[in-house]
């Protein structure tokens, strides 16, 4: 079959040439690039997919001025931050983008021939120059060294907008910004105080002028106090510019819904849907029910229902329009941003027990086997027969129902529970992804404080209800296609060639077998975590795994699903949180016909601009979840500043080595400063830190007795230290240490910028 125009250049060597090319020619835009693989007019967007899809696996790096870098290098031309002087007198800098955990490379700055020589603050622009230059074809280390050139020192610039803590002492008031890669304090003058009180959250502008050598900033807004458990997830929500006052326009609009007509729709109360959510869920956007199918002996019929949240949320509208802004909802420990009102989202548009409600349905039939035979979508009204937890569903499936519980729902918990078994023989087949990650989960009190920190449940019972959205998900993909109907795919692409080739080295110093030019499926990954049960590498291995994927995303052009191992996925279970499902609802409705609120024209038109803002909001909400977790649990571990604990190396870098702590999953940072005497080398394909002299090794997984040295709960950071075997901070070692003394090695010239960074920055708490 003759290849069409966009299929010319496949993805794959596609990708390996734009890494060549950016290894010659960094810093070049999709123009030059377009101009250098000879790609014109449609061609061109292919070019623009293969980028995106690097950026987001983190390969490369793109900057609208300086164009596209791989990972962890810096453009030839780059503005940089003069940050002090190293023990040698030479001077540092660091670049001013920089958008990685991962530590900047470091630069030194030539001198300038004539003029004054920059000091510390100043912004310089500068040619960049890597130590060894930028011939090496695989992409540089955060680590490597650069050497800097001036071109020209620009004038100062000041952030916009500053969100930080006031704190007041008799030198007069600072702002301490909350941004983790924040370099410094900021000056207030009591006139420009606005009310701020000392250890109150505060959003403030940059002014004119400087007090005592820092740079004077306005308080603007007044967020809240520190001393309030609740500002915590406030400090996330602002940091990351999550909306969360609804306009006037939105509110009427979700004010003056009312409930639905069922006239027009198929009748559903009748069967005993259920939902199955968290004991703390706020929304309920699905049900599902199943029984035997007469007709094939051994076989389900399965029906989930899924909020209509089409029909109050109509294209173009108030809520609309305020819907795609959020994209998604935001879950914090204390509270939800929510992507509609509560009128909609905790109410109308809820699978509220025993009131009707709105859905769209897909009723699917399997055989035996758990292989689908069909599936039809219908546009409904339904009642809930019951709201159960997790837990409660886990006990009936167990043979020990919760009191109370009504024949009809244990009778259809039978139905649903048998539907399950023979569903998971055709997964098991189809062998996605199986990777086992602990989550943490923080539990509040009475008082908004942290009363707890554990990891999360995993019961079969959540398995399940993944399963059958899963299989939902799959059949509203499928469906659309088959009605040559646009839709926005959640789509997982392969692990990147230089993803498989780092875990392929990892894989070699445990002396497992990888080969690196393989076709790479689920199940390779499955059999080597599978392999890993019961050895020492275990517990990160899922980890490990989860690193070499590529990031899933929301696009209207399928690639399939890599992780799940479907060739068509879309996301069609949770229109009142995601805005990716209620576009796949409206879909469905224009498909088939399923009267008002389809898929408009315009929105057909709008959907790559429309999947690439859904995923950034994604992106937005999980960063900022995290981030707020990372607050809650350092705020609740402030109380135990120098307690020791057991922990597991779960990241090791240059600068030092990532932990989780056993009891808690609670994950903090020991700099590689406090290893001891020795000189620590960063081997990343053993994803390990070597002693130069004594050869002591850090790798990853290993178990560690730390100290809790420092908890800050403004950014989210922990540091600790390895306890010795008399209990204090030391460098006590992994049981597979060589047994060697400590001696502080003589520095060579080359091991330079690894020593300058672990000695001279200022620690600041970062996540693997």
């Amino acid at each position: 079959m003759k290849k069409t125009k966009h299929e010319k250049h496949t993805p794959a060597p596609l990708k390996a040439r734009v890494l060549e090319l950016l290894a010659e020619n960094s810093g070049a835009d999709k123009r030059d690039l377009a101009r250098l693989l000879g790609l014109k007019g449609s061609d061109r967007i292919q070019l623009k997919r293969v980028l995106k899809e690097l950026a987001a696996e983190g390969v490369i790096e793109g900057r609208k001025r300086t164009g596209f870098t791989r990972k962890g290098e810096l453009p030839e031309v780059a503005v940089i931050r003069v940050t002090g002087l190293d023990a040698d007198g030479e001077m540092l800098a660091a670049p001013l983008a920089w958008d990685s955990n991962e530590e900047p490379p470091t630069i030194y700055v030539t001198p300038p021939k004539t003029g004054g020589a920059p000091g510390p603050g100043d912004r310089l622009l500068a040619r960049l120059e890597p130590v060894g230059g930028r011939s090496s074809p695989r992409p540089r280390d955060s680590g490597d060294a650069y050497e800097a050139v001036i071109i020209r020192k620009l004038e100062a610039a000041s952030p916009s907008r500053l969100v930080g803590v006031v704190r007041e002492s008799p030198q007069g008031a600072r702002l301490v910004p909350i941004d983790k890669k924040a370099r410094g304090e900021y000056a207030i003058d009591k006139a420009d105080l606005g009310g701020a009180k000392n250890n109150e959250l505060v959003a403030a502008e940059p002014v004119h002028g400087r007090i005592a050598g820092f740079a004077k900033v306005r308080v603007v807004e007044r967020i809240g106090s520190m001393d309030s458990p609740r500002t915590i997830s406030l400090i996330a929500i602002h940091d990351h510019g999550i909306p969360v006052e609804f306009p006037e326009a939105a509110l009427d609009q979700a004010k003056a819904a009312q409930p639905i007509d069922a006239k027009g729709r198929t009748d559903l109360r009748s069967v005993p849907l259920l939902t199955i959510d968290p004991p703390d869920a706020r929304d309920h956007d699905d049900a599902i029910w199943a029984g035997p199918d007469p007709d094939h002996d051994g076989g389900h019929i399965v029906l989930v229902a899924i909020a209509d949240v089409a029909h109050y949320v109509t294209s173009g509208s108030a809520l609309d329009k305020e819907a795609i802004k959020r994209g998604n909802s935001t879950y914090f420990p204390d509270r939800v941003v929510p992507m509609l009102p509560e009128e909609l989202s905790a109410d109308l548009c809820s699978l509220k027990e025993g009131v009707d409600r709105p859905c769209l349905a897909v009723r699917m039939v399997f055989d035996a086997h758990g292989h689908k035979k069909s599936h039809q979508f219908l546009r409904g009204v339904m009642r809930s027969a019951a709201r159960l937890t997790y837990a409660q569903a886990q006990s009936a499936f167990g043979g020990n129902p919760p009191a109370g519980m009504s024949a009809l729902v244990k009778t259809t918990l039978a139905g649903i529970w048998e539907a399950y078994r023979s569903l998971t023989i055709a997964r098991g087949k189809r062998d996605p992804l199986d990777l086992d990650l602990p989550e943490r989960r923080v539990v509040l009190g009475a008082d908004g404080h942290v009363a707890s920190i554990a990891f999360r449940e995993r019961l079969e019972s959540m398995k399940l209800i993944e399963e059958f959205m899963v299989l939902a998900n799959v059949a509203a993909a499928e469906a659309l296609e088959k009605a040559r109907t646009p839709l926005i795919y959640r789509v997982h692409d392969t692990p990147s060639k230089e993803k498989l080739f780092a875990f392929a080295d990892f894989l070699r110093t445990l002396n497992i077998a990888f080969a690196k030019g393989q076709v790479v499926q689920p199940g390779v990954f499955n059999r080597i975590l599978k392999a890993s049960k019961g050895m020492p590498h275990e517990a990160v291995m899922s980890d490990v795994v989860l690193r070499s994927q590529a990031q899933a995303i929301y696009d209207p052009a399928n690639i399939g699903h890599f992780g799940l191992n479907l060739a068509k996925y879309a996301h069609f279970t949770s229109p009142i949180r995601r805005y990716a499902d209620l576009i796949v609802h409206r879909a469905l409705i224009r498909a088939f016909g399923l009267g008002d609120g389809g898929l408009t024209d315009k929105e057909i038109a709008a959907l790559p601009a429309t999947a690439e803002h859904i995923t950034m909001t994604e992106r937005r909400a999980m960063a900022a979840e995290r981030d707020s977790t990372d607050r809650y649990v350092a705020a609740f571990m402030q109380d135990r500043v120098g307690d020791s604990f057991d922990a597991r190396v779960t990241g090791v870098t240059r600068f030092g080595l990532f932990v989780r702590l056993a009891e808690s999953g609670a994950e903090g940072l020991i700099p590689i400063r406090s290893l001891g005497a020795d000189f620590f080398r960063h081997d990343e394909k053993r994803q390990a830190l070597v002693g130069e002299r004594s050869h002591t090794v850090f790798r990853l997984g290993d178990v560690l007795a730390v100290k809790l040295v420092e908890a800050a709960p403004i950014t989210g950071g922990l540091r600790f230290a390895i306890m010795d075997g008399r209990g204090g901070e030391g460098a006590a070692m992994p049981a597979h240490r060589p047994g060697r003394p400590h001696r502080t090695p003589k520095r060579s010239k080359a091991a330079k910028p690894a020593r300058n960074k672990a000695d001279k920055r200022k620690f600041k708490p970062k996540k693997s």
